[in-house]
C-alpha cells in the first residue's frame, strides 16, 4: 500500500496495543480474537499508526502479517508504552500488577531459567519483558519499564545508578561453535591458552554493551582475537542499520565453514544444525556472569521472592574453574 506523509498528534494506546497484538500474534483475526473486537477495528488502528508514522508496519504475507524493519524498531518501545499506561491505571485504582522481568531474548539462557521458575510457581504473577541489543534489559530497569533485569552488572557504555541492586544469577560458560570441518571440530575440549591469537567472530559485539566489553577483557586476557564485523558480504539481504543478522544465519555460515568459529554460552538455546560441533573451552572455562538487577529504591513486592530463589540456585559450585572479568568477581566469587 502507499504511505503518505506521517501525521501528527498522539500516539493513540488503543492502536498501539493492536499494533502489538497483531506482531504477536502474526495475524490480524487472531489479534482481533485476542481483543475481542473485529478484524476491521484492528485493520483500522493499525492504518491510523502507518498514517502517523508515514510508514508500513506489516507486510501481508500467506501466513498473515509480518513486522517491517520499521515495526521491529518500534514494537519494543510499544510495549513499554503500554506497561506505563496499566501500570498508572493500577496504581489509581491501587490494583496489584504483575512483576515485570526483562530478558535478552528468546532463546536466552535467563528465559529458560525463567520458563523453569514460573513452572515450579504459577501462582506468582509474573511479566516477561522481551529485550534487544538496542533496548537492552538494562536500559528497560534503568528506565523504570521493568521491576527487574537479567544482566551483567558491570561494562557497557553507561554505569548502572547506585540504586540498583545485584545478586548473582548465573555464570554461563562458553563454548565454541564450529563447522565439521573445522580443525577444532574433532576435539573433546580446548584450553584457553591454545586460543591465543585464534580469531573468533562474535558479531553480536558491534554493539556498544556490556557484553561487547565482557569480550574485550576476555581478549586482554587470553589472546583471542575477538572479530565484531557483522561481515556484510555473508549477509548482503539484511539492511546495514539493522544490527547483527539473525543467529539462524549466523549458524549456517559457521557450519559450513573450515575457518569460521564463534562463542555460543552453554545455556543459549542455539539453533540445532546437523554440521555443528560444540567444544568446550577449559582450563579456565570463559563464563558470563549474569546478574539478577533490580531497583532498591522503590522495589517491587514480587522482587524478593524472585531474588531469593535466584540467589538460592546460582551455580558457585563451578565458579573456582572459571574466569570472569575482575570487575564481575566480587558478586560471583564471595
Amino acid at each position: 500500500m502507499g504511505v503518505s506523509r506521517g501525521e501528527s498528534g498522539d500516539l493513540d494506546l488503543a492502536a498501539v496495543r493492536a499494533f502489538v497484538a497483531v506482531a504477536d500474534e502474526g495475524q490480524f483475526s487472531a489479534a482481533a480474537a485476542l481483543l475481542g473486537i473485529s478484524q476491521q477495528a484492528v485493520s483500522k488502528r493499525i492504518a491510523r499508526l502507518e498514517r502517523q508514522f508515514g510508514l508500513e508496519l506489516f507486510d501481508r504475507v500467506p501466513t498473515g502479517a509480518a513486522p517491517t524493519a520499521a515495526a521491529a524498531r518500534f514494537l519494543p518501545h510499544a510495549r513499554s508504552l503500554l506497561a506505563v499506561a496499566d501500570e498508572a491505571v493500577a496504581r489509581v485504582l491501587r490494583q496489584p500488577r504483575p512483576l515485570r522481568v526483562a530478558v535478552l531474548g528468546e532463546r536466552a539462557t535467563e528465559m529458560r531459567a525463567m520458563r523453569y521458575y514460573l513452572g515450579r510457581h504459577p501462582g506468582r504473577d509474573t511479566e516477561i519483558v522481551l529485550t534487544n541489543p538496542f533496548v537492552t534489559s538494562r536500559d528497560a530497569l534503568v528506565a523504570g519499564r521493568v521491576d527487574a533485569a537479567f544482566a551483567r552488572a558491570y561494562g557497557g557504555p553507561r554505569a548502572l545508578p547506585a540504586r540498583i541492586a545485584a545478586a548473582p544469577f548465573h555464570l554461563d560458560p562458553l563454548h565454541l561453535l564450529v563447522g565439521k570441518d573445522h580443525p577444532l571440530a574433532g576435539r573433546a575440549a580446548v584450553p584457553l591458552t591454545e586460543l591465543a591469537g585464534v580469531t573468533v567472530w562474535v558479531p553480536g559485539t558491534s554493539v556498544e554493551s556490556e557484553w561487547a566489553d565482557y569480550y574485550r577483557e576476555l581478549s586482554r586476557y587470553s589472546g583471542v582475537v575477538i572479530d565484531s564485523r557483522r561481515r556484510a558480504e555473508l549477509f548482503p539481504d539484511i539492511p546495514a542499520g539493522r544490527g547483527p543478522a539473525p543467529i539462524e544465519m549466523l549458524i549456517e555460515h559457521i557450519a559450513g565453514s573450515d575457518s569460521l568459529a564463534t562463542f555460543s554460552a552453554e545455556g543459549f538455546e542455539s539453533p540445532w544444525h546437523p554440521n555443528i560441533r560444540r567444544v568446550p573451552v577449559v582450563d579456565p572455562t570463559p563464563a558470563y556472569p549474569h546478574a539478577l538487577l533490580w531497583d532498591a529504591g522503590d522495589p517491587h513486592p514480587g522482587v524478593a521472592g524472585l531474588v531469593a530463589y535466584f540467589r538460592d540456585n546460582f551455580n558457585r559450585d563451578i565458579a573456582r574453574d572459571c574466569w570472569i572479568p575482575d570487575s564481575d568477581r566480587a558478586l560471583f566469587m564471595s
